[in-house]
């Protein structure tokens, strides 16, 4: 636990999200808060607290001219930088009420959140982001202003439109500070709808102050930390722990450039705490399994050898394990092996957090054996997010840790993990009867997820409540355990289980197609779309998938497999804006190929 939190604002002299500013400016208004790059210049910009808190103040001067007021929702669509932090506290400042939105969403599903939650303002990176909203237009009607972040020129096709540079003031007074209730709604933040239209979940200011001070206990923060910044502000995991967290320690923000140049960037920036999806990971876990495919067994074996002593390490600093002799040999293999391969993630994080779904055990294992202090945790949106997390003095891989301060946990009916805490949403806007399903009378949450709990109150995630697979003959199939397990092998970019009230597994998989192409080269096989489908190929492609589904009993073995080269994304409809599959969608894209599975059957 952090020993020493005199450094970071609390929730009670923050009072609410805007005042967190207010406080962090008030206190080091000189120090650089964030660093972002100027396309046009080709050069990192810095801005200081002072900066960001009166931008907020100019924002705020213009949203009030435009007649925006308290309890309005304001909408936001943009790449992460300081503009969206200034838009935020602005807004949050003025009483208004964030409603953010993923820049990848289709047009469709934006203008359906955008009408349900009455939005008034929607504020949007690029023009071309604007003119992919065409066929939905008619859908906005309730918006009185949409504002463009990137210049222009002209007046637009539409009289609410305009530049954020020339609807600005030149200037303002102090920011001002509408909310004095910490328990007011702070922001709506729309579920991603895996199986129908998406929820919203509604979060006080109280609900995320507290969260955000309940990390900053678990793992110390401080002003000279560089957080890199790169997953969506839109998802409530960036936001708290990469945003409010980062503002509550008076740490520096660092927004990377995109994820296509994220490896540049971590060498650039060389962050010292990092937060990521696994996916992430597992990206770089499969280029240092690539890399050692094709350096011969020797480079194999010394890697798998600082893996292990790693490991070893791991467990004896843990005080989980003795001393071995073996940990004689690390500081050489450290330097050999491990510190070049973390080179690759800046060569000085000292803490690498992963959320958003499960980290596959291998790849988990192997970070941890380089001397990578990564850290697992659980929560969802509805739990502001973080509900659980390891520490770097008690982390434990397997699980996604404790119940972080001031957060109850316990298991509920068929081991559901059931959360209760100021963490917990308000509920759903406008539906009541799905507040009434999540959170129960007594405040307890449940989370839709099955879990065990040991002895020292570590949680481990066994499952989905309503996303398991019954099959024909009975037996209970978790999809999520199998899926991961087949994803380790590089060749699968995508994969989804069918098997429900069928009589055996069989699988969907988009294949990668850089991988594709060297697996048809090797076998000899075609490598267009119908050589992807000749049963040959599947016989190959069903040894890849068995190959890494050993340790499922006999009855969870997948007998039938199709292969698609197209990859699944959030513009056709078939993936979450936070890239979860969207079952139904798929399984109704992909009928009659399973249908065909199952011929005869």
């Amino acid at each position: 636990m952090a020993a020493n939190l005199s450094h970071a604002v609390t929730p009670d002299e923050a009072c609410t999200l805007d005042g967190l500013l207010r406080e962090r400016a008030r206190r080091t208004p000189d120090a650089v808060a964030y660093r972002d790059y100027n396309v046009t210049h080709a050069n990192w910009r810095d801005y200081t607290w002072a900066q960001i808190e009166h931008a907020a103040a100019r924002w705020q001067a213009a949203l009030a001219a435009d007649g925006l007021k308290a309890g309005d929702r304001v909408a936001v669509t943009m790449r992460n930088s300081p503009e969206w932090v200034v838009f935020d506290q602005a807004a949050l400042g003025l009483g208004l009420v964030v409603v953010p939105l993923y820049t990848q969403d289709r047009p469709d599903n934006v203008a359906y959140i955008l009408k349900d939650s009455d939005c008034k303002v929607l504020l949007l990176g690029t023009l071309e982001q604007w003119q992919t909203f065409s066929t939905v237009r008619d859908q906005l009607d309730g918006l009185v202003r949409i504002l463009i972040a990137q210049a222009f020129d002209g007046a637009g096709d539409d009289p609410r439109l305009n530049a954020v540079e020339r609807w600005l003031p030149a200037d303002a007074d102090a920011m001002h500070h509408a909310a004095a209730d910490p328990f007011a709604l702070a922001t709506i933040v729309y579920t991603s709808g895996t199986t129908g239209k998406p929820k919203g979940v509604m979060l006080s200011h109280h609900n995320i102050l507290t969260n955000a001070h309940a990390c900053l206990e678990v793992m110390t923060v401080g002003r000279e930390d560089v957080f890199l910044s790169f997953l969506p502000l839109s998802h409530m995991f960036e936001r708290t722990c990469g945003y409010y967290v980062t503002m509550m320690a008076g740490s520096l923000t660092v927004y990377a450039r995109s994820v296509q140049q994220l490896s540049d960037d971590l060498q650039n920036v060389r962050p010292t705490l990092l937060i990521s999806v696994p996916r992430i990971y597992e990206r770089v876990y499969t280029a240092i399994k690539a890399k050692l495919d094709e350096g011969g067994a020797l480079k194999k074996k010394l890697f798998e050898l600082t893996v292990a002593v790693g490991l070893v390490r791991f467990e004896y600093r843990q005080r989980r394990s003795g001393w071995r002799p073996s940990l004689l040999l690390w500081p050489l293999l450290d330097a050999l092996v491990a510190q070049k391969v973390l080179a690759r993630l800046g060569g000085r994080l000292r803490a690498a957090l992963s959320g958003g779904a499960a980290l596959p055990p291998d790849v988990a294992r192997v970070f941890i054996g380089l001397g990578l202090n990564l850290l697992q945790g659980y929560g969802m949106t509805e739990t502001s997010p973080v509900a659980v997390a390891n520490s770097s003095e008690d982390n434990q891989p397997a699980s996604v840790g404790k119940a972080v301060p001031g957060v109850e946990i316990k298991l509920g009916e068929h081991n559901a993990l059931m959360i209760k805490g100021p963490n917990v949403m308000l509920g759903y806007w406008k539906n009541e009867q799905a507040t009434a399903a999540m959170v129960a009378a007594d405040g307890w949450l449940n989370s839709g997820d099955t879990a065990r709990i040991d002895e020292r109150g570590h949680v481990f995630i066994t499952g989905r409540l309503k996303e398991i697979i019954v099959m024909s003959n009975g037996e209970k199939i978790p999809p999520f355990d199998i899926e991961a397990a087949i994803m380790r092998e590089p060749l699968f970019e995508n994969v989804m289980l069918i098997g429900e009230a069928r009589p055996y597994l069989s699988l969907l998989a988009v294949l990668n197609r850089k991988r594709w192409q060297q697996f048809a080269a090797d076998n000899g096989i075609g490598s267009d779309a119908a050589a992807a489908r000749t049963p040959a190929t599947e016989k190959l492609l069903l040894a890849r998938v068995a190959a890494q589904m050993k340790e499922f009993p006999g009855y969870a073995q997948v007998r039938k497999l199709t292969a698609v080269l197209e990859p699944w994304t959030v513009e056709d409809g078939l993936m979450t804006p936070t890239l979860k599959l969207k079952r139904p969608r798929i399984s109704e894209r992909f009928n009659a190929e399973i249908d065909q599975m199952y011929s005869g059957h």
